[in-house]
């Protein structure tokens, strides 16, 4: 390697030291950070080689940048390597776009569908969770952080964007293109779905969410319900401690949950006086794209023998994230905290596991829905003993 090649990897290897380095200072394990050095050694050899003997000249700086998405990708979806120019809007906390399609992403080789909001341009299009969107407006997503997509996907309402999607085993993509539109604050839902058993639909988790579902179930309850089926597939809308606030009105005693942040003890959300005035049973709707928020809803719920959970296997989206500046302004969104469930078990890249399993239908584009709810019916007779009619 030349004196210009070895200076560029020096200078774009800063940060990965400095990353290495604030691992090191944060981990109690000497072994640990010799550990570390020894796979920089490995690195700056790997870096060597590319660039003494690829068959074309190489483009260091575009290694480097592609060697820090790798580091990041290795850790877990949400935690990212942002350039320059998105650690400044990062900084600014700028505003979503007042334009959105309503799609909530995650990252698996390729940017993923996590859930399509109700009523939104994503949901009207029959986008579903476990869709990859192999590209946005023709821009390969293979490198592209969550921050990034979620970003590209916003914009003036009435623009559109179209993504390259791939579901399932499918072999050839699909092109779907979405207007954005400024989507409405969505409320819950309530009716009786069934002869004493009430139905709430819960889209997001918002700061008014519990008040709404404390005012529907009391609502239900007047009407002569005695059980509620509690549905919150689809639901990865919202901050987390959103879907703790909602789970205060059905525990009355016990721990919610458990924040652990590195180096520290667990931390558990108690309840507290007054909690639990919702005494109703319940059984909880959910699927794989059921996260965040709705995650740590339904797992305090389970995790303290509220609910029963009906559906599939949710999405373990349960964590929070920290911005980290390098040198040279670049910067690493990191996962620093997990949320725990009831139990102290793990919920992030986990997920819920269905106490009733009942898998929803994958359709193709175009293909109508099938007729009922399966997902409801083995819901209700859960809470009844009884087939649904």
């Amino acid at each position: 390697m030349n004196r210009r090649g070895r200076l560029i990897v020096l200078a774009l290897s800063i940060p990965i030291v400095v990353f290495a380095a604030v691992g090191g200072v944060m981990s109690r394990a000497m072994a640990a950070r010799e550990e570390s050095y020894q796979h920089l050694r490995i690195f700056e050899d790997v870096v060597t080689l590319i660039t003494n003997n690829y068959v074309e000249d190489v483009d260091v700086e575009k290694v480097m940048h592609g060697a820090m998405h790798g580091l990041a990708d290795g850790l877990d979806p949400d935690t990212a390597y942002l350039d320059v120019e998105q650690v400044a809007a990062f900084e600014k906390g700028e505003a979503p776009a007042e334009g959105q399609t309503g799609l909530e992403l995650t990252r698996q080789y390729y940017l993923r569908v996590i859930a399509a909001r109700d009523g939104s341009p994503a949901a009207r299009a029959g986008l579903q969770p476990g869709d990859y969107i192999r590209a946005i407006d023709g821009q390969s997503t293979r490198d592209t952080s969550v921050v990034e997509g979620m970003r590209r996907l916003g914009g003036k309402p009435g623009t559109t964007v179209r993504l390259t999607v791939l579901r399932g085993n499918a072999a050839e993509p699909h092109e779907v293109e979405l207007a954005r539109e400024t989507l409405p604050v969505l409320a819950v839902q309530g009716r009786v779905a069934a002869p004493g058993t009430g139905y709430l639909r819960v889209p997001e988790f918002g700061r008014d969410t519990a008040e709404q579902v404390r005012r529907e179930a009391e609502a239900l309850q007047k009407a002569g319900v005695a059980r509620l089926v509690i549905d919150v597939r689809g639901n990865a809308f919202g901050d987390v401690e959103t879907g703790l606030a909602a789970a205060r009105l059905f525990v009355s005693s016990g721990t919610l949950a458990f924040r652990q942040d590195r180096g520290k003890e667990k931390e558990p959300i108690a309840t507290a006086s007054g909690d639990g005035a919702i005494t109703l049973p319940v059984a909880l709707l959910a699927d794989n794209g059921t996260a965040g928020a709705a995650e740590l809803f339904a797992g305090a719920l389970q995790g303290n023998r509220r609910a029963q959970i009906v559906g599939e296997r949710t999405r373990g989206r349960a964590a929070r994230q920290k911005l980290v500046k390098l040198p040279d302004g670049s910067g690493l969104l990191l996962t620093h905290l997990y949320y725990l469930l009831p139990g102290g078990g793990a919920l992030h890249e986990k997920g819920l596991v269905p106490d009733l399993a009942v898998e929803q239908p994958v359709l193709e584009f175009g293909q109508a829905p099938p007729d009922g709810d399966g997902m409801i019916e083995k819901a209700i007779e859960s809470l009844t003993g009884q087939k649904a009619a």
